[in-house]
Formats: C-alpha cells, sequence, structure tokens
C-alpha cells in the first residue's frame, strides 16, 4: 500500500534531565495502564455474563485510563463540540500513537485496526482487551468484516476509523480511502447510520518543531514514545467534533469520504493557519512503505 513518506525531523537527544523525565512520567503511566486493564478485565469478567457483547461499565475506565496519562504526560487537553448520540462511526485524521489516547479521553469508542496490530507487543493486548476492531487487508475476509461491522453497530458499539490509512506528521489530512465508507452502504446501514468527522488538532510547545507529536514513515515507536516524553514542556492537543451526517445523504461512498475529508481538512487547516497550498508544498514524496495504522 501507498503512503505518504514526508521528511521526518532529526532524531532528539535525550540528555540526562530527559531521562529522568522519561522515569518520572512513565512509571505512573504504566502503573495507571495497567493497573486499569486489570480492572477491566476483571469487571468484563461480570459484565460479559450478563450484558453479552453491550459493555456499560468498562469502557470508562478506558476513557478514564487515557485522559489521566495525558494529564501524566504534561499534555493540554480541550474539546469542542460532542460526540455523536445517534447510531454510527467516526472518522477522523491521523497523527500517530497519540490518537489513541486523545480520542479515547472524551468518549466511548472502539478502534478500527489493522490486524497486525493484535499481535504487537503489549499494545497488542490492550487493543484486544478494550474492544478494538481488526480487520485484514485480504478480500476473502472482506464478507464476515463486514459482518462483525454490522454486528458491532447493532449493539450499539461506535467505532473509529482512520480512513488515511496511515499516521503523519500531524499537520496535513492525507487523501481519505472510500474502500472503509463501502460497509455503510450494506444491508440497509445507510438509512440508520449516521458518520461524525473528527479533527484531531496537536500544537507543540513553544520553540519546538511543529511536527513534535507526528508519527510516521519509518519512525520507530520506541525512540519517538521516550523523545516524547522527555519534552521539558508538552503542548496542547484538541478534539473537534463536527456535525454528524446521514450517510444516506450521500449517492456513494467516495462522496461521502470527500465530505469527511473536507471538513476535517479545512478545521486543521484554518487551526494550524496552514494554507492548502503550504499543505501540498509541505507534503514531500510518495513511497511505497507500509501504511501505519493503530
Amino acid at each position: 500500500m501507498t503512503a505518504w513518506y514526508g521528511v521526518p525531523p532529526p532524531v532528539r537527544h535525550i540528555d540526562t534531565a530527559g531521562w529522568l523525565r522519561i522515569i518520572r512520567r512513565l512509571l505512573p503511566m504504566a502503573v495507571l495502564t495497567y493497573g486499569g486493564l486489570m480492572l477491566l478485565v476483571v469487571l468484563r469478567l461480570v459484565e460479559a455474563p450478563l450484558r453479552g457483547p453491550v459493555r456499560p461499565l468498562t469502557p470508562w475506565i478506558t476513557r478514564w485510563v487515557c485522559r489521566g496519562n495525558l494529564w501524566l504526560m504534561g499534555m493540554a487537553y480541550g474539546v469542542r463540540g460532542r460526540p455523536m448520540a445517534a447510531r454510527g462511526a467516526q472518522v477522523a485524521n491521523h497523527a500517530g500513537w497519540l490518537d489513541i489516547f486523545t480520542l479515547n479521553a472524551c468518549q466511548t469508542i472502539y478502534f478500527v485496526a489493522k490486524s497486525e496490530v493484535a499481535r504487537w507487543p503489549g499494545i497488542g493486548w490492550l487493543a484486544r482487551a478494550t474492544g478494538t476492531v481488526f480487520i485484514a487487508r485480504d478480500p476473502r475476509q472482506a464478507r464476515a468484516q463486514q459482518a462483525l461491522f454490522e454486528d458491532r453497530l447493532r449493539w450499539g458499539h461506535r467505532m473509529l476509523f482512520f480512513p488515511e490509512g496511515t499516521s503523519t506528521d500531524a499537520r496535513r489530512v492525507l487523501p481519505f480511502k472510500s474502500t472503509l465508507f463501502a460497509g455503510f452502504y450494506s444491508h440497509g446501514l445507510d438509512h440508520v447510520m449516521q458518520i461524525q468527522p473528527v479533527t484531531v488538532i496537536y500544537r507543540a510547545p513553544p520553540g519546538r518543531d511543529p511536527r513534535l507529536y507526528g508519527w510516521w514513515g519509518d519512525m520507530a515507536f520506541g525512540p519517538h514514545f521516550l523523545a516524547t516524553l522527555s519534552e521539558p514542556r508538552q503542548g496542547r492537543v484538541e478534539v473537534v467534533f463536527h456535525d454528524p451526517v446521514a450517510v444516506d445523504a450521500f449517492a456513494s461512498r467516495k462522496e461521502l469520504a470527500a465530505h469527511c475529508e473536507a471538513v476535517i481538512r479545512a478545521e486543521l487547516a484554518a487551526a494550524l493557519g496552514i494554507s492548502a497550498v503550504d499543505e501540498a508544498a509541505e507534503a514531500g514524496a510518495v513511497s511505497s512503505s507500509p501504511a501505519r495504522m493503530p
């Protein structure tokens, strides 16, 4: 799969003070994350026999763990608008691994991720426990995956997709792949579903590279994660919930994808003061590196 591949910033050297900040932030984050996971698993043992696939309690643990981790990192956090109340799904721009904390912190949501994520050490376990939907890039599994999406929607699960198919430097929106929208037009779902565009806006602390929170291309997770925690001062992230739209208001998945992309792109560009011309100039080269999505 072809993915945007801009030039990454130089690798940041972590000095002694930076390592001390990492330890000060990472230890409580680990306790909160895995302590919350253990509590989630225990509650799920009670919740599952009583409510089956419906999860009335455990998503609140995920929500407060993610909100707590942003606080422990020192990241300022804001929300505009409200998560949709109707049955449907959300689509958002994708900057990197921080999106998982950011989008979970303000709502009950279930991510849609590539199947490889389920096998990632540590992260895969967390993703499975919190109800992530895994998809494989295999046409032979398309029908089974569509049935899974429909089941999750009927259970009242709100799913979130990253239609760009890869992460970015947090300063652009890549073209949305309309393939992910195809499932909304089957078995009458288009007549009952709504889609809500969501814009995630990261602002680096003053004096730092504005791409600080982006994670893309061949960047390794570990060094990027540690470098982020080593920052003496963190920036700010804002989640903007746009008005949901009815799926059947658009004649095709391509029109729906184009609408969501335009709404998110306009919000991000306005927030960061980037014109469409500037964004295109910054886009860099395109390579065939594997697309990345959580």
